[in-house]
């Protein structure tokens, strides 16, 4: 059979008769299959494979506990044959064309009636892949599709709109394209609308279709054009007119993103909301550095805050890491807060500015001399600041920082 003799559809098998001839591993696979696509299933053979025998325990099969007969074709809207034995498929093969049933014959598949395809499914999404009669090729290029489907490489957005809304607060990671996670991957893919933060993965915005609506509300500090209040509102807004909507934010929704508001806002106005974390800056950022929050022998906990707040009860020590998000424009009033609080002026800071972009730059100096180094850098926001022994630690590090640690240089050298 070539492959140009097929005509692909999709068999819908709710409450039908379905048969299928054998008591192998084969015919288990393809009754539990049938079954899922809500078949009514009468399996023939004179003996079951485990799988089988459980579907039949539990009732959800029927089973025939003999050979195959060809009166057994006469209701069936569907056959399978899998018998191991070519001459009985044949039989039954025979006895489906003369009943006028399409019949899968596992014995001769150049010859079968039908084919089975690998099959995939992604959401309410169903692939089903025939590669002229090589069952391990079609099974790949199925996986390959799948996979592309639930990372959203390939789009899932549907033409015929529900008439029911919905809000994903998706957090996008750091701004690189590929830290999304594969969740938040897959909604951006299926989105009708994407309300859009200033940071986070920019660049997927420009791989969404034509008929993706995007609604700009990025903040820069100090100004805010969209309150939170109207993007809240804009997210119920989009919600109730059938959208399937995706808030894009940068880092996580729950870490100083504001994404606990919107999601309470959407559920005060009936709005079914979901939260797909992502991989914060307060973690990642520092990392792309080379800079662990915490280390052994140098840091067993952090604290990650808002450069915009007080910080007198942070606890004391430079081995207990502090990260500050949108520290920057304070840092001549938090660098002394934090030196005060058992540090001193030789404690290591590391500024991180646009982590994982193209343009990230590290300035790494101490308490005592990071603001006139930011100010002699001209260091500018979105930007990580984190403060503590583990800044020793980045490759980066000044090698006077770096030997507090690590020892001589001659050890130092060991790890370069």
């Amino acid at each position: 059979m070539a492959i140009v003799d097929l005509y692909p559809t999709s068999l819908r098998l709710l409450g039908r008769p379905v048969l299928v001839v054998g008591g192998g591993t084969v015919s288990a696979r393809r009754a539990k299959a049938l079954l899922d696509a809500g078949a009514q299933v009468t399996l023939v053979a004179p003996v079951l494979h485990i799988a089988a025998q459980n579907m039949v325990a539990a009732g959800l099969i029927s089973w025939e506990s003999r050979a195959y007969e060809s009166a057994d074709m006469a209701n069936a809207w569907f056959a399978v044959t899998a018998t191991n034995n070519p001459d009985v498929d044949a039989l039954v093969a025979r006895d489906a064309d003369a009943n006028r049933v399409w019949c899968v014959n596992h014995s001769a598949s150049v010859e079968s009636s039908a084919w089975t395809p690998a099959v995939g499914t992604v959401d309410d999404v169903k692939v089903a892949v025939n590669a002229g009669g090589d069952p391990l090729r079609a099974a790949a290029i199925r996986d390959a599709i799948v996979a592309a489907l639930e990372t959203g490489e390939l789009p899932l957005e549907r033409y015929r709109k529900s008439t029911t809304g919905s809000v994903a607060l998706v957090g996008g990671g750091p701004g690189a394209e590929d830290l999304i996670t594969v969740r938040g991957r897959r909604l951006l893919a299926e989105a009708d609308v994407v309300v859009a933060d200033r940071l986070g993965p920019r660049g997927l915005l420009e791989t969404l279709g034509e008929n993706v609506k995007i609604i700009e509300v990025g903040k820069t500090p100090g100004h805010h054009p969209v309150p939170q209040v109207e993007i809240n509102a804009i997210l119920v807004r989009e919600a109730h007119a059938g959208k399937r909507v995706v808030r894009l934010k940068g880092g996580d929704p729950y870490v100083l993103g504001r994404g606990g508001e919107e999601a309470i806002a959407c559920r005060e106005n009936g709005v079914d909301v979901e939260v797909v974390p992502g991989v914060t800056s307060a973690v990642s950022v520092p990392a792309a550095a080379g800079i662990p929050v915490t280390h052994r022998g140098l840091a067993k906990a952090f604290t990650m805050i808002s450069g915009h707040e007080e910080l007198e009860h942070v606890p004391h020590g430079s081995d207990h890491t502090v990260v500050l998000l949108m520290g920057v424009g304070t840092l001549n009033r938090s660098m002394p807060v934090l030196e005060a609080a058992g540090r001193g002026k030789e404690c290591p800071v590391a500024i991180i500015e646009n982590g994982f972009a193209q343009d990230q730059r590290v300035t790494i100096g101490t308490l005592g001399t990071i603001v006139s180094l930011a100010q002699a850098a001209k260091v500018r926001n979105p930007a990580v600041v984190v403060v503590g022994d583990v800044v020793r630690v980045s490759p980066l590090a000044p090698l006077d920082l770096a030997t507090a640690y690590y020892g001589t240089r001659e050890t130092l050298s060991s790890y370069s």
